[in-house]
């Protein structure tokens, strides 16, 4: 008998399993840029929304920028809900989390006395390009639903910024407003100029 009339004759159920071994390849290079030596600080206070929040770690993490949580969040980052949600790039963002703004001012201006903080607001007349940023500076932001808080809006009305929208929205989503003055803060510092793969 041969070996097909063998197979044939076998019960389907049992019939052997043929397995490849599947091998990765490593994954192509990307277009990286050099972090700067003294990191740019993104600054949430009190956010309300986890997307919005893994989003914004990614770009933190992607950008070498540390990442501030301030206040009560509306979820939790401990490592079980995280792994949970299925964020797998936690272990490469700078997490940092102060119980008050006041806290991470203080925390902040440690680390980078020469920061300025930078506000930002969908009520602000100052487009974020009109700003000039620095090394250390700080990238505000408040909770999806109301924004920052009033007090501190006033406290710091010099430095309040918002993105012009060219439609009639309410207001950007959170993390995609993080990203467009982060990378613009980066793309002032020359961070972008020097790029390699990698």
């Amino acid at each position: 008998m041969c070996v097909a009339d063998e197979l044939k004759s076998f019960p389907s159920s049992r019939l052997p399993v043929q397995t490849q071994s599947v091998s990765f390849a490593p994954p192509p290079p990307r277009l990286r840029a050099k972090p700067l030596a003294t990191p740019l600080h993104v600054v949430l206070v009190e956010p309300e929304i986890p997307p919005n929040t893994g989003n914004i770690a990614r770009l933190c993490a992607a950008t070498a920028s540390p990442l501030h949580l301030v206040g009560p969040l509306g979820f939790r980052i401990d490592e079980h809900s995280v792994r949970r949600a299925g964020v797998d790039y936690w272990h490469l963002v700078d997490v940092r989390t102060h119980s008050t703004f006041e806290a991470f001012v203080a925390a902040w201006s440690r680390e980078s006395p020469a920061g300025r903080l930078h506000l930002f607001s969908a009520l602000a007349t100052v487009s974020y390009l009109s700003a000039a940023y620095a090394a250390g500076d700080a990238l505000v932001f408040g909770r999806e639903s109301v924004g920052l808080p009033d007090t501190l809006l006033r406290a710091h009305a010099d430095r309040v910024l918002a993105i012009p929208t060219l439609g009639a929205v309410r207001s950007l989503n959170l993390a995609n407003a993080v990203g467009i003055a982060l990378y613009e803060s980066l793309r002032q510092l020359g961070a972008l100029n020097y790029t390699f793969t990698g």
